[in-house]
């Protein structure tokens, strides 16, 4: 894991910052993904009839390998001296390749840009999440994270 101070993400920018550890993405995973989105598509979750597809086995939903970028992040980088962090939002998101059941998962992450916000400052940062084994990356994303530092005195 890297501990960056928050004053020193300036000098970051442009730069590969962290890769985390491998995540496997396992068909419970999936399963209880689809249960909390209430996204039960037979593709996700029907190992019998997804074996029948050009991917063999079921896929984890676009959307799960998206909100596994917390987890990703919070595995490889850590923000210090700050009081708050907010996820603000996604510049943009593009699914690439599909995350089959069972694969692994990590993340490149790359400081693209930072600015100040008020009395924090907003990093964007450039996301590709790799599949172990896989051509192409599983998704790559822009992902806008607001640090709100922490007041001394």
């Amino acid at each position: 894991m890297i501990v960056i101070g928050v004053a020193e993400l300036g000098g970051l920018v442009g730069q590969e910052v962290a890769v985390s550890d491998w995540l496997v993405i396992a068909q419970d995973r999936i399963d209880a993904f689809a249960g909390a989105t209430d996204d039960h598509q037979w593709i996700h979750v029907d190992a019998g009839r997804a074996r029948e597809t050009p991917f063999g086995g079921t896929i984890a939903h676009g959307f799960l390998t998206l909100s596994l970028l917390t987890a990703l992040m919070h595995d490889a980088v850590t923000v210090d001296g700050v009081r708050m962090t907010l996820n603000y939002g996604l510049n943009r998101v593009r699914f690439v390749s599909p995350v089959p059941s069972g694969s692994r998962i990590r993340a490149r992450i790359v400081l693209g840009g930072i600015d100040d916000v008020g009395d924090g400052v907003q990093a964007t940062w450039r996301v590709t999440v790799e599949r172990d084994g896989g051509e192409k990356p599983a998704l790559v994303a822009e992902w806008i994270v607001r640090y709100y530092p922490r007041v001394h005195g």
